[in-house]
């Protein structure tokens, strides 16, 4: 984004605000550091008693955030909302991630865990992550469509994380020519033809009743629930989601 932030000391009150870093935050061991989260960051559970809320990911809680006096404060451009953060830069120290891909959450790993001085573990993290990738099994490479909101339909599509992790496991993104976050027409869902669709469970909580929903659009399609934090999250969640995915059942 273009900013550059000196921290002279590692931080010892750091506001996260973005669920899949507040979860990176606590498995580099900074349960101390650590005071205020978003309401959505739901990982670890017990965060959500012991951290101060400070609002959602689009709308913060300034006046809180302010009676925090956090010394860092870590976001993320695509998950919080320019406004907000432009305010934030005018008090405190600011850290923003930019991730569209898993190269991309690598080195968001490795310089959160340098600001707060955690490389140590941050480079352990790091191990586990590649090496669990470098075991992934490949999914078959099945035309795919991710659905991740309904009313409008939208799909991810090129340019973004999920994208990244699809092109991971193996699958073919029948979005890869478009950009970022498409909404979609039953009309244009039917065009594109795909042999797989995955229902993420978040932003929008896909359930049973939506797959006889696409199905009736997409008669010869296999419809899947899938867990969206492993194809979205970019944190330290990217240590377990070579397991998620080799419990996939896709046609192996």
């Amino acid at each position: 984004m273009g900013n550059s932030l000196e921290l002279p000391n590692p931080p010892h009150r750091i506001i996260s605000l973005v669920p899949s870093q507040t979860e990176l935050l606590f498995d580099l061991g900074l349960e101390e550091q650590v005071v205020g989260i978003t309401k959505f960051c739901v990982h670890p559970p017990h965060w959500r008693k012991s951290k101060a809320g400070i609002g959602g990911t689009k709308k913060f809680d300034l006046d809180r955030i302010v009676r925090l006096n956090p010394d860092l404060i870590i976001g993320n451009k695509e998950e919080n909302y320019p406004e907000g953060i432009l305010k934030l830069k005018e008090q405190f120290p600011v850290w923003m991630s930019d991730i569209t891909n898993f190269d991309h959450a690598l080195s968001m790993i490795a310089s959160v865990a340098k600001m707060t001085d955690r490389e140590s573990q941050g480079e352990l993290l790091l191990t586990t992550i590649q090496k669990g990738f470098d075991r992934l099994k490949h999914l078959p490479p099945l035309r795919t469509l991710y659905l991740m909101w309904r009313n409008p339909w939208m799909g991810a599509a090129g340019n973004t994380f999920i994208h990244s992790m699809m092109e991971r496991v193996g699958l073919v993104n029948v979005l890869a020519g478009q950009d970022r976050y498409p909404e979609l027409s039953a009309d244009h869902i039917r065009e594109l033809q795909p042999a797989l669709v995955l229902l993420s469970s978040e932003p929008f909580p896909f359930k049973e009743e939506h797959i006889v929903e696409i199905q009736t659009l997409l008669l010869q399609a296999r419809v899947l629930l899938v867990d969206g934090e492993f194809f979205s999250w970019y944190g330290s969640r990217l240590a377990k989601a070579p397991t998620y995915f080799n419990t996939l059942k896709i046609g192996r």
